[in-house]
Parts: C-alpha cells; sequence; structure tokens
C-alpha cells in the first residue's frame, strides 16, 4: 500500500496542509520544520503522485528549456543551475535541442504545449520570432537567456558580452599586444556582435587599429571551426601577435591547430577564449578565458521563471545583465617580437 500525504502528516503530527507546503518549499513553514517533514516523509517512503499534483493544482510542475545544441559544454553548467532550483522547488526539467533547424524548433514547441509545461526558458541563441509569438498565444511564461534580442522579452537575463570582450582585449593590449585578431561565430547573430563591438570599442579606446582582415568569422563555434580559420590568420602578411576567440571552443581548435603547425602559444601567439568551460583549464596550454558565471545564469533563469508562475503580482518586465570576469591562465603573454 502506498504512503499518502495523510501519513506522512500523522507521523509528524501535523496537518496535510503543513505537509504538502513543506514539500514544496514554502516561506510560509520554518526551516526546521521544513527538513523534519522531509525527513519522515523519505523514512516513510512517500513519493508524491505527479498526476493527482497536476490535476489538483492545474499544473504539470514541469519546466520547459530549449538550447541551441546539447555538445556545447557552455549548456551543462546552465542546465545545472536550472535543475538545481528546479528541483529544490520540486519541479522537474523537460530539455530539447533546436540544433538551430526551424523545423525542429516548430515541433519542440509543440510538444512542450502538449506536455503543458509551466514555463519555458530559452537558451537557443536563434529562437525565432514566430515561435515566440505562439508560446505567448499558449500562456506559457518565458524566460530568454542570452542577449539575441532580449529587449523583445518581458522577463530575461544575460551576460554583459561587450563589457567580457573589453576586458579580454584590454588585457592583450596591457600586455604590449598591438596586432590583435577577433575570431567570431557568424551563426551566433547579437551575440558574435556584442563581442565584437566590445573588441573594436576597446582597440578604439586605445588608439589601435582593427584591420578587416583581423576580424574573421567561422559559420560554427566548434573545435574543427576553430582548426579551419587558422590558415587565415598564418596566410596574412603580417600576422597577429594575439587572437581573441569568441568562445572556448574556437580557441581549442586554434590551439591544435597551431601546435601541429608548430608554433607556440604564448611564445609565437597568444590565444584568448570566451565562457571558461571546464575544458578550458585543461588545454596546453591552460587556455586564458573570460568566466561567465553560467551556474548562476541557470539558477537565476529558474528562480525568474517560478517567480512568475507563484507570483500574481509579477513585475511587467524584468531584465538581468551580468557581468563576467577574466581569469588569465598560461595562453597569453607579451607579444615576441
Amino acid at each position: 500500500m502506498s504512503i499518502t500525504i495523510k501519513d506522512v502528516a500523522k507521523q509528524a503530527g501535523v496537518s496535510h496542509s503543513t505537509v504538502s507546503r513543506a514539500l514544496h518549499g514554502s516561506s510560509l513553514i520554518s526551516g526546521e520544520t521544513v527538513e523534519r517533514i522531509r525527513q519522515i516523509a523519505t523514512e516513510m517512503g512517500y513519493s508524491p503522485s505527479a498526476a493527482a499534483r497536476s490535476l489538483k493544482t492545474n499544473r504539470s510542475h514541469a519546466l520547459g528549456v530549449i538550447v541551441s545544441t546539447i555538445d556545447d559544454p557552455f549548456f551543462s553548467e546552465i542546465l545545472q543551475g536550472i535543475e538545481e532550483i528546479a528541483q529544490a522547488h520540486g519541479y522537474s526539467m523537460l530539455m530539447a535541442a533546436s540544433q538551430r533547424d526551424p523545423k525542429r524548433e516548430q515541433a519542440i514547441v509543440q510538444d512542450m504545449r502538449e506536455r503543458h509545461v509551466d514555463g519555458l526558458i530559452i537558451c537557443s541563441a536563434s529562437f525565432s520570432a514566430e515561435q515566440r509569438r505562439k508560446l505567448l498565444e499558449y500562456g506559457i511564461p518565458i524566460v530568454m537567456v542570452n542577449n539575441q534580442a532580449a529587449e523583445e522579452y518581458r522577463y530575461s537575463i544575460y551576460h554583459d558580452d561587450v563589457d567580457g570582450s573589453r576586458q579580454v582585449t584590454r588585457h592583450l593590449i596591457e600586455l604590449g599586444h598591438r596586432r590583435i585578431a577577433y575570431l567570431g561565430n557568424s551563426l551566433s547573430g547579437r551575440t558574435t556582435l556584442d563581442r565584437l563591438t566590445g573588441f573594436r570599442l576597446e582597440m578604439e579606446a586605445a588608439g589601435l587599429a582593427a584591420p578587416a582582415e583581423y576580424v574573421y568569422e567561422v559559420p560554427g563555434s566548434h573545435p574543427e571551426d576553430g582548426l579551419a580559420a587558422l590558415d587565415h590568420f598564418l596566410n596574412l602578411p603580417q600576422h597577429p601577435t594575439a587572437i581573441f576567440c569568441f568562445n572556448d571552443m574556437l580557441a581549442i581548435g586554434l590551439l591544435n591547430g597551431l601546435h601541429a603547425a608548430g608554433l607556440h602559444v604564448p611564445e609565437d601567439i597568444s590565444i584568448v577564449g570566451f565562457d571558461n568551460i571546464v575544458f578550458s583549464a585543461y588545454t596546453n596550454p591552460p587556455l586564458t578565458t573570460l568566466d561567465q558565471p553560467k551556474h548562476f545564469i541557470g539558477a537565476e533563469a529558474a528562480r525568474l521563471i517560478l517567480g512568475l508562475l507563484d507570483d500574481e503580482e509579477a513585475p511587467e518586465q524584468q531584465i538581468q545583465k551580468l557581468k563576467g570576469k577574466l581569469l588569465v591562465r598560461q595562453s597569453t603573454a607579451p607579444p615576441n617580437e
């Protein structure tokens, strides 16, 4: 016979409504009481019925999350932050990757609707305005996680890429570099534009030129894309002494290509990434990069969407812009002229 919430309440000596609030982390119940009730529920083997809870509350207690791709470590840390907060509040997480495919994106939106997700967190850089309108028509709250068309979303949280890019560029300039190149991702839209803007602003502030041939974009952000870009920079009449990459994945590809070409980092050329994915500390040499607060961004996005679901008087708009921090490792050094 399955254990019910009334059984837990009887064992704890409280009402079943108190047990329900405690298991859902209500602020109306003291932390000590919440811990005691959860311990009793665990010992008794109580497992809440998601179906029954959904019928009673008219909620699925599921959050949908859409990412561009699942093979980028950047998203895994954001997802960890989302799931951590979702689980703590009794929510499950349904994740899907659009792979930047409009048809796939449309199918995902329909699936999320059919699964009756209570809210949706979008981490996809290419999410279309059409699908956004559909979600709003369905009445599904949305939180956007990145700076793609952030002004079109009432609720969003993202990293200040212009500021982060200026930090990276300033570091290279302070090391003495004057021939600095930028390697971007042409598929990333506003994100790569913001990082390129920060690069150019900092170069301009230092009175340095950023020639057109020193700005190069590839159609992707994976190591193979970074490797493919290497020939462009090495074939320039005067190659750059430092390259600022759109993300760590591109930088890792460049590092491997430079090693294969017999060039040394940072002695021959400095390389900087962006994002601080877990692998960046273990490259050869360890990669200097801009550390985005990825786990925190995910957690804040989850808190924001849960707040919208629980607060009948939610603000009309809430946009958070976070700043990252430069991590200086061994892939950058003064130019060896």
